[in-house]
């Protein structure tokens, strides 16, 4: 398995036909460079059929796609480019590959009312 230590969450949508380098070049654009074992996360303008997740892992990196057969990742509102990236929980990210309301999971995870 490739080590990932941190989750980083793009608010802006890509171009999903952007390929590892082009991805590559907006991590280096936004963060200034590419942290090692750092994963950063891509969608598409509506978030509806791609995401993307370039890892560096040490030595290269590592592009995957994500495709939801139905329904659409529950992306963040895109925000200011002056704003600061998002980081993502390991449960948050594996809930939102899924298409799951992962900004509520926190609060998901305790029942407060019958």
């Amino acid at each position: 398995m490739i080590r990932i230590d941190a989750l980083w969450l793009a608010t802006s949508p890509v171009d999903m036909r952007a390929g590892p380098e082009r991805l590559l070049a907006r991590v280096v654009q936004v963060f200034g460079a590419a942290q090692a074992h750092h994963g950063y996360l891509f969608a598409n303008a509506r978030a509806t059929a791609l995401s993307k997740l370039l890892v560096h892992d040490g030595f290269g990196v590592w592009c995957a796609a994500r495709r939801l057969n139905q329904g659409r990742f529950a992306w963040p509102r895109e925000v200011s480019e002056a704003a600061a990236p998002m980081t993502l929980t390991q449960a948050q990210f594996d809930a939102l590959v899924l298409g799951l309301p992962w900004q509520r999971f926190e609060q998901m995870q305790v029942i407060t009312r019958m």
